[in-house]
């Protein structure tokens, strides 16, 4: 059947439907097509299309599509969300119909880590009665005390809507089409959700099996597509591999080639290689490299250079390593890393902590409020010192300042920044806060500046600054600085992304999921698997024929819309590579 028959038909289709296709094949330009068909058949005030997806990165990409596939008129009927951001509207109104308070906070990540940082990763299973006593604490803290981690939000929104027909209807009065977008990837509770959604409003689901590189965590397996098949019975339309969003390219191909293990011995339009002995070159050169001969590229297949560029890694602490390479250096490289945040926002607490107004006589109880900050912030990471500057900070409020060096440099930088008169532009007055951090030379005040550095807070999104913007235009001081560093926080962990600004981003593969650049660059390493050095390409646990491995990968390469740049040391060969050049 030709491609614009398979397109009609879900436009005219009337039930629910699944629509199938790899990356780029256009699943949202037609799922945004269906939307514009619908509101044109008339929808009552009030109602919109409902737009969700697994990832915040993917509702960016919506956003730009929509303002070329949807015309204005019709833009304010279209409602796109997060799965986290759909159930977090529905809870903060509703939850008190599961025995909660009736005001809900959230429970951001960093505080949760910093109450079960000293649980290793490893230990974090049910058999693990450390970890079984902050499960139910985490239980407790949502009914008792309305605060809730982003890891209930699902089940909890099930429950709700299950107790609730009268929820139910409400949701589906207001949206009688939900897209959900990513649906390989929705857990046995969002699913659960959409299901029962799915009895009063035509659900249209977009899916990839081959991009389920998430079935690792609980709930997300191949078994979802059999679930939609046997709950919906949708129309299916498969798209199969049709590019668009390389389309001039061969990347597509390249990424399906890999998955299938069968890559050709020649060339690829939109794939180049670079290969380089790690003992003649230092990363920071063959990075540096990378990014000219990518830009070239570009430059060379869309007459201009890319504005969004992509550095993809296989973990955290390699994207780490990057970001440290690319910042070497005289001219450090612009950039923005995309890490596990907890310390880092725990530290920003802190740092807003210092924007607040202080008074002279709460000077000790402000200094034991510091070290709570701070220990908090180490405990996220699991370390023993957390519990040292607790004590500090319990001798503090009994009137007594400890003698040690780091409660004599915190108090320091207290008393300086209590001397000074803050700008009201917080950009400048929270690098001034940096400042005075490394001027001290304490060890853990510079790791704080250095994670404050990291967090980029202001370039990652304008809604910290403009909410302390907004509380020092109001009170000529930043009243309450953490209050509103919470609010912002928590709004970008639920609507984040969509404001990301044009650079260059570092980044783990799974967090590139759902995103696309303009080129991007997939870093190969060398790792060690306690018998010899293996590519790190091929995931821990996997076996031959590394059809995870591929899966993954084949992720990163289809992330570029112009060119894929694979970079890799000479050493270990990569077996998933097969022939070609890395």
């Amino acid at each position: 059947m030709q491609v614009c028959e398979l397109r009609q038909r879900l436009l005219d289709c009337e039930g629910h439907a699944l629509v199938l296709g790899g990356p780029g094949s256009g699943k949202t330009t037609i799922a945004l097509k269906k939307a514009v068909v619908r509101i044109t058949q008339g929808m009552s005030p009030g109602q919109s299309v409902l737009f969700l997806s697994f990832s915040r990165a993917a509702v960016a990409r919506v956003g730009e599509a929509t303002r070329m596939e949807v015309p204005r008129p019709q833009r304010g009927m279209l409602s796109m969300q997060t799965f986290h951001s759909f159930f977090w509207t529905l809870l903060s109104a509703h939850s008190y119909l599961l025995g909660t308070p009736k005001s809900l906070r959230i429970l951001l990540p960093a505080d949760e880590q910093a109450i079960y940082g000293a649980i290793k990763k490893k230990d974090r299973h049910v058999d693990n009665p450390a970890w079984c006593d902050w499960l139910a604490e985490r239980e407790r803290l949502f009914r008792e005390e309305g605060r809730i981690g982003f890891e209930l939000f699902a089940a909890n929104a099930a429950e709700l809507l299950q107790r609730s027909g009268h929820v139910r209807r409400l949701i589906t009065q207001r949206h009688p089409l939900i897209i959900v977008d990513e649906a390989q990837d929705t857990d046995a509770n969002a699913w659960r959700c959409i299901e029962m959604l799915s009895e009063f409003s035509q659900v249209v689901c977009l899916a990839d099996l081959e991009q389920q590189i998430f079935d690792h965590l609980p709930g997300v397996g191949p078994e979802r597509i059999a679930a939609i098949k046997t709950s919906l019975k949708p129309h299916e339309i498969d798209l199969g591999g049709q590019n668009h969003r390389s389309s001039g390219t061969e990347i597509a191909v390249f990424g399906q080639d890999i998955l299938l293990g069968n890559v050709r011995g020649g060339p690829y339009v939109g794939i180049s290689s670079v290969a380089y002995n790690p003992k003649l070159r230092t990363q920071s050169a063959v990075l540096r490299m990378a990014i000219g001969m990518l830009q070239r590229e570009i430059r060379k297949a869309t007459g201009k250079y890319g504005r969004n560029l992509a550095i993809l890694t296989h973990s955290g602490a390699s994207a780490a390593k990057i970001s440290v390479a690319l910042n070497a250096g005289p001219k450090p490289v612009r950039h923005q890393l995309a890490f596990d945040e907890a310390e880092a926002l725990l530290s920003a607490r802190f740092a807003a902590f210092l924007l607040e107004p202080k008074s002279a006589g709460e000077r000790i109880s402000d200094l034991a409020t510091a070290l709570d900050l701070l220990a908090a912030s180490k405990q996220a990471s699991g370390l023993a010192a957390a519990k040292q500057w607790r004590l500090w900070a319990l001798k503090c409020r009994e009137g007594k300042i400890p003698k040690a060096q780091f409660v004599k440099a915190v108090l320091s930088v207290m008393d300086q920044l209590a001397g000074e008169i803050f700008t009201g532009d917080p950009a400048k007055d929270w690098n001034r806060i940096k400042r005075a951090l490394r001027a001290t030379g304490d060890g853990d005040l510079v790791d704080v500046a250095k994670n404050l550095d990291y967090l980029v807070a202001f370039n990652r999104g304008k809604r910290i600054g403009g909410g302390l913007g907004a509380t020092w235009v109001r009170d000529g001081q930043y009243t309450a600085a953490r209050t509103v560093l919470d609010l912002a926080l928590a709004q970008d962990q639920i609507l984040g992304g969509v404001d990301d600004p044009p650079g260059i981003k570092v980044m783990t593969i799974h967090k590139s999921k759902g995103k696309q650049f303009d080129g991007v660059i997939v870093v190969r390493e060398g790792r060690h698997d306690g018998i010899q050095m293996v590519s790190s390409f091929v995931w821990w646990g996997d076996s031959v024929p590394y059809h995870r491995s591929r899966k993954i990968l084949r992720v990163a390469i289809t992330r570029a819309k112009a060119h894929t740049l694979m970079l890799g040391p000479i050493f270990p060969a990569c077996p998933i590579l097969g022939v070609h050049t890395l």
